[in-house]
């Protein structure tokens, strides 16, 4: 389902990189700095890994202290990137962001990064679209299950009258039940 709303249009051109020789605690500080969650690792106009809070987080906890300066951002940084075009729909990147578990997506265009669009970009633009698109990958997810499912009998969406679930119904005699009611009979 396309919104009509281009990556391009949202993504933030100005984002927050380092090169791959940077020291981990100088990531740190940039991040701090600049109040984000992540650093581009890029050399020249090649994107060439992402840096997280969470990647960071995790090299404290396993390394010493002293260890921190020794580390360098291409040591610590995700090489697969998964990116965007710049002219794909928002639709794809929310489908990606909820797909792959991610919040940020770096946009390349012709193998050049150009941009970063992070989940929190779509949502400043529109709060709305996100429960939008939540609702249409319900309703998609529902479809199919209706289309999977063996039951043969009169159905509706509407509240179980065994369990209070809110879900597909069958019409069971004279009661309206879901697909977890309706096989347990």
């Amino acid at each position: 389902m396309e919104m009509g709303i281009k990556v391009g249009d949202l993504m933030t051109r100005n984002f927050i990189y380092v090169t791959p020789e940077t020291d981990l605690k100088e990531c740190a500080k940039t991040m701090v700095k600049k109040r984000v969650g992540s650093v581009i690792i890029k050399d020249g106009h090649k994107l060439k890994g992402i840096l997280t809070e969470k990647d960071i987080i995790w090299a404290v906890v396993k390394k010493s202290k002293e260890d921190l300066k020794n580390i360098l951002a291409k040591d610590l940084m995700k090489r697969k990137v998964i990116t965007i075009k710049p002219g794909d729909d928002i639709a794809n990147a929310m489908q990606k962001f909820k797909k792959k578990k991610i919040r940020r997506l770096p946009v390349v265009e012709n193998g050049k990064l150009i941009g970063m669009l992070t989940l929190k970009d779509v949502l400043k633009i529109d709060p709305g679209l996100f429960q939008l698109i939540v609702e249409t990958m319900k309703i998609k997810e529902e479809t199919s299950k209706l289309n999977r499912s063996s039951i043969s009998a009169p159905r509706k969406q509407g509240i179980c009258e065994e369990c209070g679930e809110f879900d597909i119904l069958y019409h069971d005699d004279a009661q309206w039940l879901c697909d977890t009611c309706y096989n347990k009979r």
